[in-house]
């Protein structure tokens, strides 16, 4: 006689509690992960004075690391010595560019910002010359009572929530944003570069097993490898956006500037560094060169026509030549997951630091992801 099944469940229940419980996992894994990326942000927020210029030193002292030991190597320099040369072939650098280029960019700046008013006049001349029916609808729209009621409405919420977030801002004022703490800040930068460079080895995670005798060897591994990684990108993306940003300033300003376009020395430098961030300078730039070029004096749809052109001939040079030589598939991650990335990171870590971190940080947990799937999930 057949002996009887006494199993709890069925096999089919079994598969259902079996996914439950692996669902349930992979929930909690993520619950978990976005409650550590909530708490870093507010920990960044909170002390982000204190933690950006350590951080800017350490990422500079990344990139710098193989030139003071070509210093070493070819001058027959000590570490000190060798450090020393690099921080005065700065400051001459520093100060040939200063000397070469910033009275132009100084003076163009400053035009520019007293223009502002002017383009704003232009702006509504254009618009009452090109589109009067439009206005006038608006302003009909806008003498309407409700219309304008619901304006008023809107604008007292938006004075509200600027009152909620003015403890924060003051905060920040008087923070990284504050003139003095922003000074202190950028003044001990250098200060910080200098003893990180003036440490001997070239690997930064060379003592860190020492640390980590808890782990098992193969997981020790397996985090001195994300780490080296996680390094390996941070090096290359800072150190290929930077060159990049600089390549992609200097063409935009030689191309706005034999175009016609008012400030374009400022406005192409500006909207190239700003590429350090991907993408932003971009976004911004042409939100501002378009304006610009339509409604300066001796402007038109001609000029704007130019400017976009030398808009797309630099971003076409950067995604086919600059970007793959300097950079090369060290991210590997596509435009979208960029995009979307710069602005998660920059919402999770409250501006500028999230967004600068943010290409670095996704391919981190994009590499994480693959060693975890090759390692710990394969068949």
């Amino acid at each position: 006689m057949a002996e009887a099944d006494t199993s709890l469940l069925s096999p089919a229940q079994r598969k259902l509690v079996g996914f439950a419980l692996a669902f349930g996992a992979v929930v909690a894994i993520f619950g978990l992960l976005g409650l550590v990326i909530v708490m870093l942000g507010r920990f960044l927020g909170e002390f982000s004075g204190v933690i950006w210029p350590i951080a800017t030193a350490g990422i500079l002292a990344l990139i710098l690391r193989p030139v003071v030991t070509l210093f070493q190597l070819r001058l027959k320099l000590r570490r000190l010595s060798a450090v020393i040369l690099l921080y005065a072939l700065f400051v001459l650098a520093v100060c040939g560019v200063l000397l070469a280029f910033a009275p132009a960019v100084i003076s163009q700046v400053v035009d520019f910002i007293a223009y502002l008013p002017v383009l704003w006049q232009n702006t509504l001349k254009w618009g009452e010359q090109h589109f009067p029916e439009w206005l006038q609808i608006a302003r009909r729209y806008l003498e309407n009572p409700a219309i304008k009621g619901m304006l008023d409405t809107l604008t007292q919420q938006a004075q509200d929530l600027f009152a909620q977030f003015a403890p924060s801002l003051k905060q920040a004022g008087a923070g990284i944003f504050g003139f003095f703490g922003l000074v202190a800040s950028l003044a001990i930068i250098p200060v910080y570069l200098f003893f990180f460079l003036l440490s001997g080895t070239n690997d930064p995670v060379k003592q860190l097993p020492e640390h980590l005798t808890f782990l098992k060897p193969a997981q020790r591994e397996d985090v001195l490898f994300l780490i080296r990684e996680f390094l390996g990108i941070i090096v290359a993306f800072f150190r290929g956006q930077i060159l990049i940003g600089l390549i992609m300033g200097v063409l935009l300003a030689i191309g706005f500037s034999f175009g016609g376009l008012r400030f374009g020395l400022a406005l192409g430098l500006l909207v190239g560094l700003l590429n350090i961030v991907p993408y932003l300078g971009s976004i911004l730039g042409l939100s501002v060169v378009i304006p610009l070029a339509l409604l300066q004096q001796d402007g038109g749809l001609g000029l704007v026509a130019v400017c976009l052109g030398v808009f797309v001939a630099v971003q076409l040079l950067e995604g086919w030549l600059l970007t793959p030589r300097i950079m090369g598939q060290q991210t590997g991650l596509h435009p979208v997951a960029i995009i979307f990335a710069v602005f998660f990171w920059g919402h999770a870590f409250g501006g500028v630091l999230g967004m600068l971190l943010a290409v670095p940080l996704t391919a981190f947990f994009v590499t994480a992801w693959r060693l975890a799937r090759k390692k710990y999930f394969a068949d």
